[in-house]
């Protein structure tokens, strides 16, 4: 194993693998009679948890905690380790910097992390104690000119899979390749050059050339492989001449790893778009390629036209399994999961050619978010949204009752899904409404499907809090179909009194409202100030059926406009303690097109039903919208006509619709812009420069707008976020002005008669 010494000495770990307490200090929990409404104080409290890992032994959970200062205005990720079992959570790191990606490897032998030790993201190696749950001062494996990120062992324990940024023109050729050697020197040299560089220009020569929240630049994610005995020995499994100048594993929200070994660990499947124009195309694939055969090509064993992704091999080996969206150009269609039989080729003693991928879940209709495979080979856990929760289902792909849906673990949204080496245990994240993200455990051979709670992180502060409950209410939306909403009382609630409404309209607008926790958005923490927080999964909501959310497209302001409002009207009838004449719709991203569209279509009967609204990274003017995106795939299908949502339907294009009436030209008929001249609500708009999903100039032109009309309204601008609030003084501020804009116009707190 190659040490750089230099990098060990910039290093700072502090005292590794001991109780905590030594690093950090211990709060005792506060036993208080009476509790108290939650600050923004606490919610910047909270330990952030994800990323669970279960031991080969069985033994341990390796998780990642993030720290929030609010004084430093600093996130800081450290790896912690919790005993299966039950018992006190442990502290591994204690580092200035991240410390990431916390993996056991196969022999349970060693942990592998991720960190920027010496200025840059590199791999790091740290040998394990399985009797004691601690690590050794870790050393690192990696020293790549474009960092590495994303480190997973092989199943034999002797290369690890990880990805970098690389200059697709330094990546060797297939027929001809560089040593990695003079990859990482041409790499270097680019990088140095490029910073040197005073004229900071660039040149784009097509589509997608920003993302999100940045530039896309000269580099391009990559797959490498390194050779745990020699970190010098690194291969790019990617090039240019295999991928062209393709992300690989292609960008994933949140979504599932783009890579994966098989169990000889002699191949891996990855995830690549290889369109021409990316920007208007969902069509990821899953490949295939042989690491040790001479002259082997990846081979594509996807066939969707839309997005495959999550590839997972079982563990004997004969299956590879994937996520996979049927149609072309639509990211919110359902992702069904896909499993292909691998023939003789990739199995060695194995009989039989491949054979094509099959659904397995073929009569169901909800989304695989994520899946994990159990130690037989045959049954499947997938977390999935149903109806304000995301509970763990369980099928078998194959024999008696294949393709049936049963439940392992509900109550709350879960993620992060992992099976133990025997399959008895099921270890996944889990949160509510009313706490954050933990650690929880499953016997999955259990009828009971109890889950115990590994971590106790946040008991401290969440002890102190009165947290309500959230309530669920159905009603009839557009066309009489059955839509959920959501209810938060505030703290200290009397139902002898009237309080004043905070309406939250999510994202997506393929997204949800339920029993889950944010840091953006929270519920609770809207709550605590003194009002009812009504929130409503109109059309296009996740987790109600395909047919549901497929009833947004096209139709952005219709049948979703109308269940918001008939969903507003249904609270204030079952909830008599709602005050009707102070009530705040507030929204983002496509919730901030629904604020704007709220704002220039006012009910006729109900003209001035909301004091005021918030508009975060809303849509204001489609056809600008379009120009100014970049996943441009988004707005060519969400704005679709009718006749063009069926198969062989042509993309939604401004110009394809000139010389049509309005009601034919999508982005016209849902343009807030276009009927601005009817707002009248007092309108706080924020908007982020580097917001790319929706460009800043949305938010400009609405606050322009809005003050040539004399309408009252403020703009909240943050020059360095995206598409979300991030950085914790920012969000402190967020936070602050949307709540004291809603104060302003309701008359409550400091502006109470």
């Amino acid at each position: 194993m190659t040490i750089w010494t230099g990098w060990l000495a910039a290093f700072a770990w502090g005292v590794l693998g001991m109780e905590l307490g030594a690093g950090a200090a211990q709060v005792a929990p506060l036993a208080l009679a009476v509790k108290r409404p939650m600050t923004f104080t606490d919610l910047m409290a909270m330990k952030r948890v994800s990323d669970p890992q279960i031991s080969p032994s069985g033994k341990w959970v390796l998780f990642s905690v993030t720290a929030v200062s609010l004084e430093k205005n600093t996130k800081v990720n450290d790896l912690w380790v919790v005993p299966i079992g039950g018992g006190k959570e442990r502290q591994l790191t204690f580092g200035q910097v991240n410390q990431t990606n916390g993996r056991f490897s196969p022999d349970g032998k060693w942990i592998l992390l991720v960190s920027p030790g010496g200025g840059t993201s590199q791999i790091f190696t740290a040998k394990w104690d399985d009797a004691t749950g601690t690590i050794q001062k870790p050393y690192p494996l990696t020293d790549v000119a474009t960092e590495a990120d994303g480190a997973v062992w092989s199943p034999d324990g002797k290369r690890i899979l990880f990805t970098s940024s690389v200059y697709p023109e330094c990546s060797g050729s297939l027929e001809k390749a560089a040593t990695w050697a003079e990859e990482d020197a041409c790499n270097k040299a680019k990088l140095e050059a490029e910073a040197k560089n005073p004229v900071k220009a660039q040149l784009f020569t097509g589509l997608l050339y920003r993302h999100w929240n940045a530039f896309t630049g000269a580099r391009r994610s990559h797959v490498l492989v390194v050779d745990v005995a020699d970190g010098e020995k690194i291969r790019d499994l990617t090039p240019r001449s295999a991928v062209g100048d393709a992300e690989t594993p292609t960008f994933s929200l949140g979504g599932p790893l783009g890579y994966a070994w098989a169990p000889d660990s002699k191949e891996i499947a990855y995830v690549t778009n290889l369109d021409k124009v990316p920007a208007a195309s969902t069509n990821n694939d899953v490949f295939t390629l042989r690491l040790d055969e001479a002259g082997a090509k990846a081979q594509k064993v996807s066939t969707s036209l839309g997005s495959d992704d999550g590839p997972q091999y079982s563990p004997d080996g004969r299956w590879l399994a994937f996520r996979s969206q049927e149609r072309a150009g639509y990211e919110g269609d359902r992702f069904r999961l896909m499993v292909f039989e691998r023939g003789a080729a990739s199995r060695p003693g194995a009989a039989g050619e491949p054979t094509a991928a099959r659904e397995v879940l073929s009569k169901f209709d909800g989304w695989v978010n994520e899946f994990a495979w159990a130690p037989d080979s045959k049954t499947i856990y997938f977390a999935t949204g149903d109806g304000g929760e995301e509970p763990i289902l369980k099928t078998t792909i194959a024999g008696p009752g294949a393709g049936e849906v049963g439940i392992a673990a509900k109550g709350g949204e879960f993620g992060d899904v992992r099976v133990s080496g025997d399959g008895k245990m099921l270890v996944a994240s889990r949160m509510t409404v009313r706490s954050p993200a933990t650690i929880i455990a499953v016997e999955t051979g259990s009828a009971k499907d109890e889950v115990a709670a590994l971590l106790h992180l946040n008991d401290a502060v969440l002890d102190q809090l009165e947290l309500p409950e959230m309530k669920s209410f159905m009603f009839p939306g557009a066309g009489d179909t059955s839509v959920q909403g959501f209810i938060v009382r505030p703290p200290g609630f009397d139902a002898k009194k009237k309080y004043p409404v905070k309406f939250l309209i999510h994202g997506g607008p393929q997204g949800a409202w339920g029993d889950a926790w944010s840091y953006r958005w929270n519920p609770e923490l809207m709550a605590a100030s003194g009002y009812v927080v009504v929130m409503v999964n109109p059309r296009g909501s996740t987790g109600y059926g395909q047919r549901f959310i497929d009833g947004v497209n096209g139709d952005w302001g219709g049948k979703a406009y109308v269940d918001l409002m008939k969903g507003l009207d249904a609270a204030e009838r079952q909830f008599p303690f709602i005050d009707k004449e102070r009530e705040c719709a507030l929204g983002a991203s496509y919730g901030g097109f629904m604020a704007n569209w709220i704002l220039t279509h006012p009910d006729p009967q109900r003209p001035d039903r909301f004091k005021c609204i918030v508009s975060h990274d809303g849509m204001y003017d489609p056809r600008g919208a379009y120009g100014s995106t970049e996943e441009v795939w988004f707005n060519e299908w969400e704005f679709r006509r009718p006749e063009d949502l069926k198969p062989g339907g042509k993309p939604a294009q401004p110009w394809r619709y000139e010389g049509v009436g309005m009601e034919e030209d999508p982005f016209r008929k849902w343009s807030p812009m276009l009927a601005v001249a009817d707002a009248k609500t007092p309108t706080l708009v924020i908007h982020s420069q580097k917001d790319y999903r929706l460009d800043v100039s949305q938010g400009f032109e609405l606050f322009t707008a809005l003050q040539r009309l004399g309408v009252p309204s403020e703009m909240l601008y943050f020059p360095d976020e995206g598409h979300w609030v991030l950085k914790p003084k920012n969000s402190e501020l967020w936070y602050k002005t949307v709540g004291d804009w809603c104060d302003r116009w309701t008359g409550t707190g400091a502006y109470a008669k």
